[in-house]
């Protein structure tokens, strides 16, 4: 079937219906885009067929095709965008993990065999822990970075957030509960996802919380929906700090 003079709308429609030969096409248009996006979250320059995160990348759009959901007000290429960097992140990250093991477990041969360590200076172990901060705070730039851009699909702004947060642990402990069941529950998160808005009548019925309260809260309850239901390991884990702390209070 020709696929060459078809608008990539129209190829994505197909591929995610399964036609093999749009998806080839659909893919083989936007490789520039993958390859942009790539560089830009590794900061270098990634060739394609010569670099992983190229392959990774790749693979990540193809995910995106499979995910999107048209129904969604969010375009296609944003959200692929999205996906990409979150699949280089964790590629990134897993990378970090391994090449410290390597610097500080390097297997070198002797008569005996391979020994399972070798003695690491003072110097050597600071160099990776000041590798491992500087990677750290690298990651944790880009998840927010990410988490901003997503907030913005649902119309709302890092400082809205700010101001508009729950200021006593009652309220607090309440709102978390809320975005918890929102994104836990398939139909809330599934409606929650596609219209962009807190579906409130069947939230209310869930958590029984009063309407006024949800809508109150409702920027933050949408804020830490998301960090539940997407992949922003730094963000989830200052959660788990915040959950405590409000349990103990």
């Amino acid at each position: 079937m020709e696929t060459f003079d078809e608008d990539p709308y129209v190829l994505l429609h197909k591929a995610r219906a399964g036609d093999r030969h749009a998806r080839e096409e659909f893919t083989r248009r936007f490789t520039p885009f993958v390859l942009r996006v790539a560089s830009e979250s590794v900061g270098r320059y990634v060739a394609l067929g010569q670099d992983d995160e190229s392959s990774i990348a790749l693979m990540a759009f193809n995910e995106a095709i499979d995910q999107y959901d048209p129904g969604q007000e969010t375009n296609f290429l944003t959200f692929a965008e999205t996906v990409i960097k979150r699949r280089l992140i964790d590629y990134l990250r897993r990378e970090t993990r391994r090449r410290q093991r390597e610097f500080l477990i390097s297997p070198e041969k002797t008569e005996e065999g391979y020994p399972d360590s070798f003695p690491v200076s003072l110097q050597e172990r600071q160099a990776v822990e000041i590798f491992n901060r500087q990677q750290e705070a690298s990651e944790r730039k880009e998840e927010i970075a990410l988490f901003k851009k997503r907030l913005e699909e649902f119309g709302i702004s890092l400082p809205d957030l700010a101001r508009s947060s729950p200021r006593h642990k009652s309220a607090r402990r309440r709102a978390m509960e809320a975005a918890r069941i929102l994104a836990e529950e398939d139909s809330l998160r599934e409606s929650f996802l596609r219209h962009k808005m807190l579906p409130l009548k069947e939230l209310e019925i869930r958590t029984r919380f009063s309407r006024k309260t949800l809508e109150r809260h409702r920027r933050y309850i949408i804020a830490i929906a998301l960090i539940y239901v997407d992949e922003f390991p730094y963000l989830k884990e200052y959660l788990k700090e915040t959950d405590s702390t409000v349990e103990r209070g």
